[in-house]
């Protein structure tokens, strides 16, 4: 396990055999969803010219989170993790697989993306466990932040990277090598990831409607990790301007080109942000900044309404992705404050509750966005999530909740 200080590096954390293991994995696991994704709704398109299936095909991305979020992460707490994630990528390699057999329905297609982004779930949420368990301190900190920045250069890249395989290879082939990235991922986790028990032993392990209650319980019915986790589901706000990007463009001429400088310009704010966040910030310090930050993340989304032009929108949305780097303190406090034994499940109802939280809210946004301009509807976002900050900021700051010490006691 790699000890922390608060002179913790970067480097420091890659020094780690185990965390290089699970950050390559990563990388598969994220390239592999991006490319299952693209190659799937090409697929369903190219054999059914209907836009309804295909949008059906790409809210996989959400809906998989209602179930393996609350029911299937919990696995990461009763069974050896490791496990969890080899098995999880092994399925998701044997799912994939099944879309390139010949004579698949197109339903049978939809169905398999859905079951291969369920498994993501207890794979993530084992992972993110047994990084705490490799790092200690400022070091999992620093690896949450490198988390966060693979994810986010994953999704900026990822599409654009998925589309250009598919075009060059074809749609079966580009499943094919999907397939390969999972088995890939599950070779590095196997083997490059030391084993550990089950944190649950056998003889104790509830039911999983037990695990779920519990987990519940757990989450709701403590003041800090509710805190932390509604600080967590304020990216709902926020993100709304990416599902309006095409619509908020052309409300100042825009086209394409201004389109994709205004989807990148959330996630490379966020990206940046996290990274010096993380690297030059004080460990306590994020603690008192966290609440500022939040409010900040959406803020100044309220410009909007002004219906700037290009240059300022960048500005803006760039802003509101820097400051999302309170994410990163919000998310490692939460993990590093429940018990090792619960640490799956907890993540499963976060995630969940994120994953749900976006996918409504942009989907409302763009209802609206048909009746009033998408300034105005991502303004509103923004107005909303700021009085919500607001009150999670008073509230973490008046209370026991913001003592660094873990609440709970593994």
């Amino acid at each position: 396990m790699v000890q922390a200080t608060e002179r913790t590096s970067y480097r420091a954390v890659f020094a780690s055999r185990e965390f290089r293991a699970l950050w390559f994995a990563q990388i598969l696991s994220v390239a592999g969803d991006r490319l299952a994704l693209v190659a799937t709704s090409l697929l369903v398109y190219s054999h059914t010219h209907s836009p309804v299936l295909t949008a059906v095909t790409y809210a996989s991305i959400y809906l998989p989170w209602l179930l393996g979020g609350p029911f299937l992460s919990g696995l990461a707490d009763r069974f050896p993790r490791r496990v969890v994630m080899v098995v999880c990528d092994i399925g998701r390699a044997l799912l994939v697989a099944g879309m390139v057999l010949p004579g698949v329905p197109v339903l049978a297609v939809v169905v398999l993306l859905f079951l291969v982004t369920t498994l993501q779930s207890p794979f993530q949420a084992s992972r993110t466990a047994i990084v705490a368990d490799v790092l200690n301190g400022e070091a999992y900190v620093l690896g949450v932040a490198v988390t966060r920045l693979t994810n986010q250069l994953g999704y900026v890249t990822g599409f654009a990277v998925g589309g250009t395989i598919v075009a060059f290879s074809g749609t079966k082939t580009a499943l094919l090598i999907d397939c390969a990235t999972f088995i890939a991922s599950a070779l590095l986790v196997r083997f490059g990831v030391q084993a550990r028990p089950a944190p649950i032993e056998k003889a104790a392990r509830p039911s999983t409607w037990a695990t779920v209650t519990s987990g519940a319980k757990l989450v709701f019915g403590n003041r800090k990790l509710r805190t932390l986790m509604a600080l967590g589901w304020l990216a709902a706000f926020y993100a709304v301007p990416e599902g309006l990007a095409a619509p908020y463009a052309a409300g100042f001429g825009g086209g394409s080109l201004e389109t994709g400088l205004v989807l990148a310009a959330l996630p490379l704010g966020s990206a940046a942000g996290t990274y010096f966040f993380g690297k030059l910030v004080r460990p306590t310090r994020r603690l008192q900044l966290m609440g500022a930050l939040a409010v900040g993340s959406c803020a100044p989304l309220l410009l909007c309404a002004l219906r700037p032009g290009l240059v300022l929108s960048i500005v803006i949305l760039f802003v509101a992705g820097a400051s999302s780097a309170f994410q990163l303190s919000a998310s490692s406090e939460f993990v590093t404050a429940v018990p090792n034994s619960s640490r799956g499940q907890a993540y499963g109802f976060a995630n969940a509750g994120l994953a749900i939280g976006q996918g409504l809210s942009i989907s409302l946004a763009g209802a609206l966005a048909g009746a009033l301009p998408a300034s105005l509807v991502i303004a509103v976002s923004g107005g909303l999530g700021t009085v919500i900050a607001t009150m999670l900021a008073l509230s973490w700051q008046r209370s026991p909740a913001n003592d660094t010490r873990a609440v709970l006691v593994d």
